[in-house]
């Protein structure tokens, strides 16, 4: 049973995701967008009891009438007690209240001003701490709210120099283009025209390792894939590692994350087994290197490093993918941790042919890694 108004059990907020996804597993149609209505209005219908999350529900993730006996059967699982029995013309408008939410000060204020004022500030602050936690500790109701934030992020297309120029007011003479107008006045002078260099999307590479030891982690870095793939659908490129290498860019181009994590997840013959990474490494620098993705690319690691091959062969690989990318940045979910020192074989194989290595274990560190990368 969960509560609502903030008694033993997950966050209120956790609580309400968590329904939402317990609908979409049930069959109904739940969108982000519904969650997200229901997640805020249910933060103020919550107030006053079962009914107001009961009728708030009704209004954001039911739309069909012939899906409400599925509703209620979820609603009575997941929240227990008895079904509210009013409409929503019997509630009254609940006044706005902190112990909706997780609140940082413990001050409440008297007028309606101050007191949705804190509102905000506690919702801010939740998401705030959960995007700072580490996704291995999460509980199954923070992994649903945290599914949501992704939605925040923003990953940016690094840019490259093409061949081709453009018309620009200042730079490289455009000695044509000014030849050329120069004739069609006759021959008289005339003002002189530049151009200088476009600029193209370079591709991204991602590969995420989905062995054992990164199992805490994987179902997370594969959304981050997904955000990727669906920010830019041409220029990211998506593969997993582990005992063999396996590409999952098509899967993960589908609109819904669910959908699509399940579709790649069905791909992956090796999802929590060994690690080889030396040999999958060369696998994809054999079939993708020269003369494929990883040419002028910048390829992304998602990997604690631990190798059960030889760490010789890894650093190798290594080193043939730092003469053919343009970047190469290395995510290790353990680098942001306290007390953490690179001493696995893996690792010092890889460090010396490495340009960033950088943490990978919340949402605030894939928010960076989106940027190390947009910089690249």
């Amino acid at each position: 049973m969960r509560t609502i108004d903030g008694g033993a059990g997950p966050e209120p907020l956790l609580a309400l995701a968590g329904f939402a996804r317990a609908l979409r597993a049930a069959g109904l149609p739940v969108t982000a967008d519904r969650t997200q209505a229901f997640v805020a209005a249910g933060a103020v219908a919550g107030a006053g009891g079962s009914a107001g999350i009961y009728w708030a529900g009704r209004a954001t993730l039911c739309p069909d009438p012939e899906l409400v006996p599925r509703y209620d059967v979820v609603f009575r699982d997941w929240f227990g007690g008895e079904l509210p029995r009013r409409g929503p013309a019997g509630l009254r408008p609940a006044p706005v209240q902190t112990s909706v939410l997780p609140d940082d000060t413990g001050a409440g204020g008297s007028a309606d001003g101050e007191r949705e004022t804190e509102v905000v500030r506690a919702r801010a602050s939740a998401s705030d701490v959960l995007r700072h936690r580490d996704v291995a500790d999460l509980t199954v109701a923070e992994r649903a709210l945290l599914a949501q934030l992704f939605a925040t992020l923003r990953p940016t297309a690094p840019l490259r120099r093409s061949v081709r120029r453009s018309p620009w007011r200042s730079g490289e003479l455009d000695a044509r283009r000014t030849l050329r107008e120069e004739l069609r006045r006759g021959g008289e002078p005339g003002p002189l025209r530049y151009r200088r260099p476009r600029t193209r999307p370079r591709r991204v590479v991602l590969l995420v390792d989905v062995s054992g030891s990164m199992t805490p982690y994987a179902d997370a870095l594969l959304r981050l894939a997904h955000v990727w793939v669906r920010s830019a659908p041409r220029t990211t490129e998506v593969f997993t590692v582990g005992t063999r290498l396996t590409r999952v860019t098509a899967a993960l181009r589908g609109r819904d994350p669910e959908a699509a994590l399940r579709e790649a997840g069905q791909q992956v013959p090796d999802w929590s087994g060994g690690t080889r990474l030396g040999e999958v490494l060369k696998a994809f620098l054999d079939r993708w290197g020269a003369r494929g993705v990883a040419r002028g690319a910048v390829v992304v690691v998602f990997s604690d490093g631990w190798e059960r091959g030889t760490p010789g062969l890894l650093a190798d690989q290594m080193a043939r993918l730092r003469r053919l990318a343009h970047r190469v940045v290395w995510v290790n979910p353990h680098r942001g941790k306290a007390g953490y020192r690179p001493l696995q074989g893996g690792i010092v194989a890889v460090l010396p042919h490495v340009d960033d290595f950088v943490a990978g274990h919340s949402l605030a560190t894939f928010a960076e890694v989106v940027e190390v990368v947009a910089r690249a």
